[in-house]
């Protein structure tokens, strides 16, 4: 689970001279039985290229039992549980570090909250507050206990995408004997044509029901898709995660939201440190960021179409318009980079021009969006 956002904004250049090194913990542990992950770094500046894993540390989860899981490291500041677990109820769960350089790091203990899955997963056509028409994603969950009241969601989104301008044939540059170059037309490949992209949700999505008195999440809004958002043009299929949380955590997570946006980042006042639940043994003043966390998860998928949604409006324009072009000057190199795919030969529709009709290859060749193998979850 990453907890670090992504947002579109402008780039700059700025250097903070009080930059201070960090130590940064990414450590849930759940209640699906699986391989755990936890991922370890370190605080970087905003210019820097690169995350800088902390590599080489041990990291043990242990029980109020006394059972202990060891994580191995399987990439840079990756590392996988050493066997397969999930979190029980009625467990406190402890988290264990010790750093390549010898510091030792401690969590607070964690219990699993209580259990509660997703009732209903639903699309709907509504008009947001902006006015806008479009699909709401909704989830509908029930509390039964009354003792799980704080939520968090993720998704990934899949959608099926056909190139519009694919052709059965497509343009091949030969380097020639004598060091002269020819462009000839080949057969296609036909896994070009229909793809499936794959998106994950970028912002933390929180709720809670701590308040109501049914204890319930209902129709809550997870995402909304634009109508004329090609995504959902052919088949569209989003897979909800619910992880139910401590108080504890969501009061951290709450906080995490608001320090990643854009306005906190750079308002003259600037937050201050984001505690979490982790700490340095031998130096209780060292700033560690992260958090600890065990969690319930629960999941669900759906699928539908713009026309189940849509019936008699047109469909949404792709996400390029396609313009035809028949490139003279450069043709060779445009084919070798692969930014061009072949629709026909210019026979007098473009005049000047060169012998092959163009479009850009996303129009042509779907792949550069995403995988052409179809996912083994797939239904049409």
């Amino acid at each position: 689970m990453g907890w670090l956002l992504c947002s579109c904004i402008e780039p700059f250049d700025t250097e903070f001279v009080d930059f201070e090194d960090a130590f940064v913990v990414d450590a849930t542990i759940t209640n699906q039985m699986k391989r755990q992950e936890i991922i370890l770094t370190r605080t970087y500046r905003l210019q820097d290229d690169d995350i800088p894993n902390e590599a080489g540390a041990r990291i043990v989860v242990t029980d109020d039992t006394g059972e202990e899981f060891l994580f191995e490291e399987v990439d840079f500041g990756k590392y996988i549980s050493n066997v397969s677990f999930a979190a029980l109820p009625e467990r406190n769960y402890q988290l264990l570090i010790t750093s390549r350089n010898g510091r030792e790091y401690s969590s607070g203990a964690m219990r699993l909250p209580q259990v509660s899955t997703i009732d209903t997963l639903y699309a709907n056509r509504i008009t947001n507050d902006f006015g806008e028409e479009g699909i709401g994603i909704f989830v509908d969950t029930s509390n039964p206990s009354e003792d799980s009241n704080f939520y968090r969601y993720e998704y990934e989104e899949t959608y099926k995408v056909i190139a519009p301008r694919w052709d059965p044939k497509e343009l091949e540059v030969v380097d020639e004997n004598d060091g002269t170059t020819s462009i000839i037309i080949i057969p296609r490949s036909l896994d070009e044509q229909v793809c499936y992209p794959t998106n994950l949700s970028k912002r933390i999505i929180l709720t809670d029901t701590d308040s109501f008195d049914a204890g319930m999440v209902d129709d809550f809004m997870l995402k909304f898709i634009e109508q004329n958002n090609f995504i959902t043009t052919h088949r569209y299929s989003i897979l909800v995660r619910q992880f139910v949380h401590s108080l504890e955590t969501y009061k951290f997570l709450e906080t995490l939201n608001e320090f990643s946006t854009s306005e906190s980042l750079f308002s003259e006042t600037q937050p201050g440190f984001l505690e979490g639940n982790i700490a340095a043994k031998d130096d209780p003043d060292e700033k560690v960021l992260g958090f600890f966390d065990v969690t319930a998860i629960s999941e669900k998928r759906i699928f539908f179409g713009y026309r189940d949604f849509f019936p008699t409006e047109r469909f949404p324009d792709y996400i390029d318009p396609c313009i035809e072009n028949a490139p003279d000057n450069g043709l060779i190199d445009l084919i070798r980079w692969d930014l061009v795919k072949y629709i026909d030969k210019n026979e007098g529709q473009f005049v000047p021009g060169g012998p092959y009709i163009t479009v850009p290859q996303v129009c042509g060749d779907c792949t550069i969006l995403g995988t052409s193998e179809v996912p083994d979850f797939w239904i049409e």
